[in-house]
Parts: C-alpha cells; sequence; structure tokens
C-alpha cells in the first residue's frame, strides 16, 4: 500500500492514540477538564456542595449571565467585544415591568417591547460597527452609557412593582421562567432550561449552518471572508442584532429570577461575568476561535467557583480576586496560543 493511500484511511481505521489527541485538541475540552477538577476540589472541601438542591442554585445563578454570554460569545467571535450587555439587559427589564405596571399594557406586549429595546441596541451597536467602522469597544462602551441613563431616566430611579412587601405583584408571565419543577428532590428552574435550549440553538448556528461558518470566517480573516463573496457587513450586523435579543430573554429571565425590575441590576458584574464566561471557555479575544459549548462551560465554572467558596466560607470579594486571577490566565493561555499560530 502506498504513503498516500495510507493516509487516505478511513476515520474507523484511525489508532486511539489519534482519537485521544483530537479529543484533547478540541477547544471545550481544557475548559470541561477544570471545571471536573473545580468540582472535586469543592465537593472533598463542603459536603453540601454535590447535593442537588446545591448544583441547581449554581445553575439558577448562572441562567442570566450564561444569556447574556451567549450573545457576548458570538460578538467575540468575529474580533469584537460588547460592554454594554448588563446595562441594556437592565434597560430592558424596566421597559417591561414599568409597561406592565404603569402603562397598562398586556404582560405579553410589555414583554415583546422590553426585548425589542434591547434588539434596538443591537441593532445600533452593529450598525456603528458595521457603518461607521467605529471600534466594537468604543461603541459599546458609548451605549453602556447610553443604556446605563436610558434605565435611570425611565425607571425615574424606582424599582418596579415600588413598595413591594411579600409576594411580588408583577404579571405571573413576567415570572414564567423563575417557576421550578421537582425531578427527586431537587428544584429546576424553567429558566435553566430555556439557557440549555438557547445553548443548543446557539451551537446548532454556529456548527451546522452557513451563517456560522461565516461569523467564524468574518472573525479569523475579514479581508478573506470578503474576497470568498461573504457580505462580512452583513454578517457583523446580524451577529449583533442576535446578541441584543438574548440580552433581551436575559432580561425577562432577570426579572423572573428576582421578580422586580430594579434599575441598579446588571450594571457592573454581568458585563464582567459574560466576557468572564466566554474567556474561561476557550474562545479567543482574536476572533475566528472558540464554541458556545465551551462558553457555557466557562459560565458554570464562574457559578461553582462562587458557589463553592460561599460554601468553604471564603468573603465575597476574595471571590472577585480568584476570577479575576482566572480570566487573566485564560488571556495569557489565549495570546500565547495566538502567537504560535502566527
Amino acid at each position: 500500500m502506498s504513503a498516500t493511500q495510507t493516509s487516505a484511511q478511513p476515520p474507523s481505521t484511525r489508532s486511539p492514540l489519534d482519537w485521544t489527541r483530537r479529543f484533547l485538541a478540541a477547544p471545550a475540552v481544557g475548559p470541561f477538564l477544570a471545571l471536573l477538577l473545580t468540582m472535586a476540589f469543592f465537593s472533598l472541601k463542603s459536603d453540601r456542595f454535590l447535593q442537588g438542591p446545591n448544583l441547581s442554585l449554581v445553575l439558577q445563578q448562572v441562567m442570566v449571565v450564561g444569556v447574556l454570554a451567549i450573545g457576548q460569545t458570538l460578538v467575540i467571535l468575529t474580533a469584537g467585544i460588547d460592554l454594554s450587555v448588563g446595562t441594556v439587559m437592565a434597560f430592558g427589564q424596566i421597559v417591561m415591568t414599568k409597561f406592565a405596571i404603569d402603562q397598562g399594557f398586556s404582560p405579553l406586549t410589555a414583554i415583546a417591547l422590553g426585548i425589542l429595546a434591547c434588539v434596538a441596541f443591537g441593532v445600533l451597536n452593529g450598525a456603528l460597527v458595521t457603518g461607521v467602522r467605529l471600534p466594537a469597544f468604543i461603541v459599546t462602551l458609548g451605549t453602556l452609557n447610553i443604556a446605563f441613563a436610558l434605565t435611570h431616566i425611565v425607571s425615574k430611579d424606582i424599582t418596579y412593582p415600588p413598595g413591594t412587601s411579600g409576594a411580588s405583584t408583577l404579571p405571573s408571565q413576567l415570572l414564567f421562567f423563575g417557576r421550578t419543577f421537582t425531578i427527586g428532590n431537587t428544584e429546576i428552574t424553567y429558566g435553566v432550561v430555556l439557557m440549555f435550549v438557547l445553548f443548543g440553538l446557539a451551537w446548532f448556528a454556529l456548527t451546522q449552518t452557513a451563517w456560522g461558518r461565516h461569523v467564524y470566517a468574518a472573525g479569523d480573516d475579514p479581508e478573506a471572508a470578503r474576497l470568498t463573496g461573504i457580505k462580512t457587513w452583513r454578517v457583523l450586523l446580524s451577529v449583533y442584532t442576535v446578541a441584543g435579543l438574548l440580552y433581551g430573554i436575559a432580561a425577562w429571565l432577570l426579572v423572573s429570577r428576582t421578580e422586580l425590575g430594579d434599575p441598579n441590576a446588571g450594571q457592573t458584574t454581568e458585563n464582567l461575568d459574560s466576557i468572564t464566561a466566554v474567556v474561561l471557555g476557550g474562545t479567543s479575544l482574536f476572533g475566528g476561535r472558540g464554541t458556545v459549548i465551551g462558553t457555557l462551560i466557562g459560565a458554570i465554572i464562574v457559578g461553582v467557583f462562587r458557589n463553592g467558596l460561599t460554601l468553604i466560607g471564603v468573603e465575597v470579594i476574595y471571590q472577585y480576586l480568584v476570577t479575576g486571577i482566572l480570566v487573566i490566565l485564560a488571556v495569557s493561555v489565549d495570546q500565547l496560543t495566538h502567537r504560535r499560530r502566527l
């Protein structure tokens, strides 16, 4: 048999070593192994960590950031970054709650208006990046401030529903994704289910459709993508628009979880946590490389660290310290990998 024939062997004839190398080279494997090690560590430190109710709590705590991180992943895959995710989400949830309570809109209409408000910010971001050719960092820094201001102007710094004591008076439709169902002795939130569904849809769109291939191509080498006939401006505009849609859904999840429309929600930590989840999940800040499954794992890593450190009695300020160190390490690995590719 010639050397050419040997290299053309079907995948079924590959050795176990070949399959092992391919598995270890997969982008999400590193974050997954890190997640397993982290969970093993905290399970040794606390008997409560691996209990069903606690793991369900971890997922509830990351479901909002997880959905935000899907949109952030799309943007970062195109070599951009979105600093406005948390403030846009905050504006969306204020629109939903204020319109449902003060303006007398039906709950579903209020939800739709809140989501559309977030989509409008996504379209604005995309139009400025593609039309005016401004850097994504500058554009989203500007819309961060715009969304922040509008949130406080529209809400007049009032939390909705105002003066709530006891059970929330928000319409049940706004709170749907905060409801739970039981598996065994563990309550699972519908919002967590929605988060996994959205990650599944994002994975399918990025890996099984022409649009997904265009997103990767536009992030890896936009000029080469343009020369092959891909309308990169259209791809970027669609990415920011879809990201805005996801921020609107995250706003609905936030209302469902907190049972409030809080003008101060999502102003700082959600912006940073969404980027942290993407970076820890192995998506390159240089664009064109990464997976949305890695982002899911990265979001869970953030949730596991904060939950585990709380269980073993570590103060909150040190949780941010650990998260910051993890981000620096992940970006350093990405930088070294990028240099090797060059």
